[in-house]
């Protein structure tokens, strides 16, 4: 996506949720999400490299780059996500413009 989308900063795509359980933001979907998941043929530990149903919480994390956090938002609600208005305006703030 990066390459394609010609973004100047790097996306996390976190294999195994590694970064996801470090952050607390994990968790394993119930029983009637992973029907409904299954049946729109996400597969997700195929996805996520491992054998259980987990996702992380929505979450944006507007990282500097010398590794400190600018901005955070993270909802329990996996229907709530983060406005895309929203992380432009922060990521034209770190940029300085």
């Amino acid at each position: 996506m990066v390459d394609r989308q010609g973004l100047g900063f790097e996306i996390l795509h976190d294999e195994g949720l590694a970064v996801a359980e470090r952050f607390g933001i994990a968790f394993e979907l119930p029983e009637d999400l992973v029907e409904v998941y299954s049946a729109f043929g996400l597969d997700l530990p195929k996805v996520n490299g491992e054998d259980r149903w987990r996702a992380p919480m929505p979450a944006r994390y507007v990282v500097d780059m010398s590794g400190t956090i600018r901005d955070a938002e993270v909802n329990p609600d996996y229907t709530r996500r983060p406005e895309p208005e929203a992380t432009l305006e922060v990521l034209r703030e770190v940029l300085g413009g």
